[in-house]
């Protein structure tokens, strides 16, 4: 048996989804012999809310008959049975390593799961993860996002390598080092970063809130229980469930562009900048927000230090050989100049930090704290490792 289907059964009908519903009713029938009433009633609540009960046990009974015709299921007075062939096709089908699970709740919410976020051929510590909701929400966030992840995932790790694919996004994936999973942002500026991947439009306080809000996201929910993803999950696995939110719509790019501005006020990143637009709703968003440039807008590495640096060049104050300008002052220029980037303020300064972790840019530390400058310094302020930059150094 294979992942589109018990072994004997035609591989074009019935349907893909069908063929994986065949599979999880073998599976049903090989943990636990019973009847085929009771195998409905375990299996219809996968198949999803929109399957009527009866059309559902037609189909049920459908595809049991197709495994009692393919000879890996029997009837014995009317219960059914897994043959040995059936048992062999099952834990095929599950990628299971130490045979069957003892019941048919352990295979459903352990072992179909982990076959439906591809979790069969990894480490079988993950497997204990599925156990719990933070757990789960991790595995299916990195499962959505096909991170790969050295070691247990965790929320704190998964956050990390999202923030390496949003600054990866923020650069119109044109980096030329890879940053995923190596990340040297600090936890609140990476979550932040890392947040732009929901469509949520909320501020993220903890990285599990993080994990929750696109685990829900990746299977259609608002949010969800550790019975919720599971099912979710399980829906999807079948063709059965709704569909990822997505990320692309008009609606919530605007939405996020909007709540970016806000979280980056909110988190000191700096105030309104005088390249904003005036919303109806009174928010306040990067003129460049609005319409969301695509990544081929978005500058390279190179492209974007060069630009950082003819700004900061023009903006720039000190004597020859110590010439810098406040991070602040260089977004400035850079609103103005580049709107077709239609970068966020977080964006921004987690591009600055990487162009300087590159050596394609400096940035420097204030030394005394002029109170007369005291809200440049707030506005530019980076936190990079155990450092908050405040300037870009210019080239000369």
């Amino acid at each position: 048996m294979t992942e589109q289907g018990p072994q004997g059964m035609s591989p074009a009908d019935p349907a893909t989804e069908a063929q994986r519903i065949a599979g999880t009713v073998l599976v049903r029938i090989a943990v636990d012999t019973a009847d085929e009433t009771a195998v409905a009633r375990d299996v219809l609540p996968l198949m999803g809310p929109q399957a009527a009960a009866d059309i559902g046990r037609i189909e049920v009974a459908r595809l049991v008959a197709a495994l009692v015709a393919g000879g890996l299921a029997e009837r014995s007075d009317e219960q059914l049975r897994a043959t040995a062939r059936g048992l062999a096709a099952a834990l095929e089908f599950l990628g299971a390593k130490k045979g069957l699970p003892a019941t048919w709740q352990a295979a459903r919410d352990v072992s179909l799961v982990a076959k439906a976020l591809d979790l069969t051929a990894g480490p079988q510590n993950r497997l204990k993860l599925l156990g719990k909701a933070d757990g789960l929400r991790v595995l299916l966030v990195a499962h959505r996002f096909n991170l790969k992840i050295k070691g247990l995932p965790t929320a704190s790790r998964v956050r990390s390598a999202l923030a390496g694919i949003a600054l990866e996004q923020a650069f119109g994936n044109r980096n030329g080092q890879a940053v995923t999973g190596k990340s040297v942002l600090p936890p609140k500026a990476g979550r932040m970063l890392a947040g732009q991947l929901s469509t949520s439009g909320r501020e993220f306080g903890t990285d599990g809130r993080l994990m929750a809000a696109l685990a829900a996201e990746a299977v259609g929910l608002r949010r969800g229980d550790l019975a919720g993803l599971r099912l979710a999950v399980l829906r999807r696995f079948l063709g059965r469930g709704e569909a990822p939110v997505s990320q692309d719509s008009r609606r919530s790019r605007m939405r996020r562009a909007d709540r970016r501005r806000a979280l980056g006020e909110k988190a000191g990143l700096g105030g309104p900048r005088p390249t904003t637009v005036q919303r109806a709703s009174g928010s306040r968003i990067p003129a460049a927000g609005v319409a969301q440039g695509n990544a081929a807008e978005r500058p390279d590495p190179e492209a974007f230090a060069e630009a950082v640096l003819a700004a900061t060049a023009e903006t720039a104050e000190g004597w020859a050989g110590n010439r810098k300008a406040f991070i602040s002052k260089v977004w400035d220029v850079l609103c103005a100049r580049h709107a077709e980037w239609a970068l966020t303020e977080i964006e921004f300064k987690c591009m600055l930090t990487e162009a300087h972790r590159t050596g394609l840019i400096a940035l420097a530390n204030a030394d005394l704290k002029d109170k007369r400058a005291l809200k440049e310094l707030q506005d530019s302020a980076v936190v990079y490792k155990n450092t908050v930059w405040h300037y870009v150094r210019a080239a000369d």
